[in-house]
């Protein structure tokens, strides 16, 4: 248990006490983090459910309005073509013919485009991870970073240390020195 670990940690005052409460504080915050990510996860998981439908139903109706145009519009169409076909002459019913055509191919296009737009947009989102390659190289580079840095610091303290111990070393030599040197001085005195 977290708490008791810090308890303990507190009371005891020993590092090793610190660092195992330390350790398990990060493992309980790692731990979090994996359950909001996978609550994300479920989240998005539970909104795709309702996009789907949401596109069947459009396809649905698409497919209904089409087939309500073959049943009711085109018969529409052709009678009144057979009676612009009796009123007018044949290019302007070519021309109707023509314009109708194109605006169907329009329709067709512009769908398709929309169609294969959404589709590939949904196909990228539905692949992307969790968390983009980008950020982990980010973060594994500003660790490396950070491991280097303190390798550095604690090298550098190492080699202060080490000419600060020889410094001190020769502090001691010469007080040692100048107190004998005081000593013998106050002997010779006291001698004479």
């Amino acid at each position: 248990d977290l708490k008791e670990a810090q308890q303990k940690a507190q009371l005891s005052g020993l590092p090793q006490d610190a660092q195992a409460a330390k350790d398990l504080d990060d493992k309980c915050t790692r731990f979090e983090k994996k359950l909001y990510d996978l609550e994300l996860t479920r989240n998005i998981a539970l909104q795709t459910g309702p996009q789907i439908r949401l596109m069947q139903s459009s396809d649905t109706e698409m497919a209904q309005k089409i087939q309500s145009t073959i049943v009711n519009t085109i018969p529409l169409w052709k009678s009144q073509m057979v009676i612009a076909l009796g009123i007018e002459h044949s290019a302007q019913a070519a021309k109707a013919q023509r314009e109708v055509s194109d605006m169907t191919n329009e329709l067709l296009k512009k769908n398709a485009q929309k169609l294969k737009t959404a589709t590939i947009e949904n196909a990228k989102e539905l692949e992307r991870g969790v968390v983009d390659i980008e950020t982990l190289k980010q973060t594994n580079a500003e660790l490396i970073s950070t491991l280097d840095e303190v390798v550095k610091i604690q090298s550098e303290g190492r080699e202060k240390r080490r000419i600060a111990e020889a410094e001190l070393g020769q502090i001691e030599d010469q007080l040692k020195n100048k107190l004998l040197e005081t000593a013998s001085y106050s002997q010779g005195s006291r001698q004479s």
